[in-house]
């Protein structure tokens, strides 16, 4: 299996703890995330969209520091990083559509996203997780706020997910 982050995974067996260069990460289907999200819709609508999108955020940023620090990455070898490593952790094939520093401009498709496969139809995106993931991975390379929209979407029917942030 060509695979590089499943092949540096270590299983810490004393901590019961899955981690990617020091970094715990935890195996969980998509319906179970998906689930969840449908509560707290249902609970407290369209908040639930930018609940997701914050954790993601937040998941975003930290692991888009580490990386980079791990790594030595720059903006353009982080965005690529995060893209491919998000594809190996089961996030949906994830390609760059468009990155423009100086016009602090990420885009990003997504085929075969879990998110909407587990969903189901919608009249929104739902991508809402990876949404923030590179919207907080865009915040820190842009070193700015960002806005994140998810213009396209599997569950709404359209062929892919497609996800445009601008600083």
């Amino acid at each position: 299996m060509d695979n590089s982050i499943l092949s540096e995974l270590e299983f810490d067996p004393a901590r019961g703890a899955l981690l990617y260069q020091g970094v715990r990460y935890l195996l969980i289907r998509p319906e179970t995330l998906d689930m969840f999200y449908k509560a707290v819709e249902e609970k407290i609508g369209k908040g639930a969209h930018d609940a997701m999108h914050q954790g993601g955020f937040t998941g975003g940023s930290l692991s888009a520091k580490k990386y980079r620090e791990v790594f030595g990455l720059n903006a353009r070898e982080s965005v690529e990083f995060m893209a491919r490593m998000g594809a190996e952790i089961g996030w949906g094939k994830i390609e760059i559509a468009r990155l423009d520093l100086d016009a602090r401009v990420l885009e990003i498709t997504v085929a075969s996203s879990p998110f909407a496969l587990a969903h189901g139809a919608s009249k929104h995106g739902v991508c809402h997780l990876l949404r923030g993931v590179f919207a907080g991975l865009a915040s820190g390379i842009f070193d700015c706020e960002v806005d994140s929209r998810e213009v396209e979407c599997a569950a709404m029917g359209d062929a892919l997910c497609r996800i445009v942030i601008h600083g």
